[in-house]
């Protein structure tokens, strides 16, 4: 299986590759839509790692700890993708969708959509959490939208 850490280097190797800007905050949901679309379509997790229900959404203790030190600048960092070709196309299309959003766009959708609000709970949304979103959440809600797209 993947880890957290390899999905993040593809999009931070997209970012690179098009001059785009990556923050933590928006590589957090970008690694976040990978696993919810990827387990939503072949009903297996793409890695391993939950997501945390965090204030500015789904967040991913070890890999926010990895990038924290840029704070809300863009990653600078040269990352080489070494992933199979079903799952660099998988990401592509991933990209495709969310890429081109920006991290507040990003935030606001994950907290307008089931996965966050169920970890969180009566939790406000602006007090902190670390209750994670639960795989099987993840799954219904996306796979429900998978149906619907059909």
């Amino acid at each position: 299986m993947l880890s957290c850490f390899e999905i993040a280097d593809y999009f931070i190797w997209l970012a690179n590759e098009t001059g785009s800007f990556i923050s933590n905050l928006k590589l957090q949901k970008l690694v976040y839509y990978a696993q919810a679309w990827y387990v939503a379509l072949y009903d297996i997790p793409l890695f391993a790692e939950d997501f945390e229900a965090w204030i500015h959404g789904p967040v991913i203790p070890d890999l926010y700890q990895k990038y924290k030190h840029f704070g809300w600048q863009p990653i600078l960092e040269d990352a080489k993708p070494k992933l199979p070709q079903n799952i660099q196309e998988f990401l592509g299309e991933v990209a495709q969708e969310y890429f081109a959003c920006d991290a507040y766009e990003l935030e606001k959708m994950t907290h307008a959509e089931a996965p966050w609000n169920l970890a969180r709970g009566n939790i406000p949304a602006d007090a902190p959490c670390n209750a994670v979103i639960k795989k099987e959440w993840i799954k219904e809600y996306y796979g429900s939208r998978v149906e619907e797209k059909d």
